[in-house]
């Protein structure tokens, strides 16, 4: 199917990064799929496979992207992007993830059952608000809960003004509440861990034929099924990006997000009698107080405190990691110039 620049998304946002020599050279792209080797993406001349540049890999760009492509189907360049979602990579470097681009509405999905979760529902939520993307949690499997209105309640105590819908993922009607946050050209996505029904809702929503595993009854886990992230047209003229299940969520540089999510705890911190009060036995500690009268919910400052010690963590590691690649340079640089010396005499 051909769409035009404006069914997919294209804004002023992304015109304004073009001069007139790169309208008239190449073509604006958006990236559908990422494989290995090349990648998807969708224009007015449809769909496209491309290949990166010697100085990109697949690795540096992520569904949702605009790029720029030449006449041999090559990436020139990748626009920059209005918003992104990454997560810090496995393993000991300092390295970031591309999750999606360019999204308006993240919908934060888990079930009516033991996924639910509130420390990684959190750090999903802390994403969101650190990448300045509207989130909506979307609880799946209401239909199957004997209590569905009490992860309603959960949901909404972790972030004030958060929409939360309870469904059904097979109900068209309850699967049609989603339309009302995203509009004609807006791309959504949808992140979660594994069989909280992301595939059945991307089937729902736009007609995509994705298969399905169940969950394991002993511990409501589910079977990973989406392998790789995909751009998909939905019927009301915007865009879903499905996700593969995302059970560990690994986290850096976020502290506008952590912000954001807990500004109810920072503010009553502002109460407390001490400045540098660590919310532990300290006298005059507002937060204590709050969670003496039950008011807050110790598990939740807690968790708070956990993302900010960890965010600080990461915040050294990259320091870290820069101040080494910093003298590396130095050292190869200092290595070639006493080579040069040595060669000159």
């Amino acid at each position: 199917m051909i769409y035009t620049l404006s069914d997919l998304g294209w804004s002023a946002f992304f015109s304004m990064q073009l001069d007139v020599e790169d309208l008239e050279s190449f073509t604006p792209m958006r990236i559908s799929e990422v494989q290995r080797a090349t990648v998807t993406a969708l224009s007015e001349k449809g769909a496209t496979t491309l290949t990166t540049p010697p100085d990109m890999t697949t690795a540096d760009l992520a569904v949702g992207d605009w790029v720029l492509a030449d006449s041999n189907n090559r990436i020139v360049r990748c626009l920059e992007r209005r918003t992104v979602l990454e997560r810090r990579a496995a393993g000991t470097d300092v390295q970031n993830q591309l999750i999606a681009a360019n999204v308006d509405t993240l919908f934060i999905t888990t079930s009516c059952n033991d996924d639910f979760n509130e420390a990684r529902l959190e750090r999903y939520l802390v994403l969101a608000h650190d990448a300045g993307i509207q989130p909506v949690m979307v609880l799946t499997k209401a239909d199957l809960a004997s209590d569905p209105d009490s992860y309603i309640r959960r949901a909404q105590s972790l972030s004030a003004d958060m929409p939360v819908i309870a469904l059904n993922a097979k109900d068209p009607e309850d699967v049609n509440q989603l339309f009302d946050w995203w509009r004609k050209g807006q791309t959504a996505a949808l992140l979660g861990s594994s069989g909280v029904g992301k595939s059945t809702l991307t089937n729902m929503l736009a007609g995509a034929d994705i298969s399905t595993a169940g969950i394991r009854d002993d511990d409501s886990k589910g079977r990973h099924t989406t392998t790789a992230r995909s751009l998909y047209p939905v019927s009301n003229g915007s865009w879903l990006i499905d996700t593969p299940g995302m059970r560990a969520l690994r986290l850096h540089s976020v502290s506008e997000g952590i912000s954001s999510v807990f500004a109810d705890l920072e503010e009553l911190a502002q109460n407390c009698r001490f400045r540098d009060c660590s919310h532990g036995k300290e006298p005059g500690c507002a937060i204590q107080k709050a969670i003496a009268e039950g008011v807050l919910d110790a598990a939740r400052l807690q968790r708070w405190q956990k993302l900010e010690e960890e965010d600080a963590r990461n915040e050294e590691t990259i320091a870290e990691s820069r101040k080494r690649q910093r003298d590396f340079k130095r050292m190869t640089k200092r290595i070639i110039t006493e080579s040069k010396t040595r060669k000159g005499r």
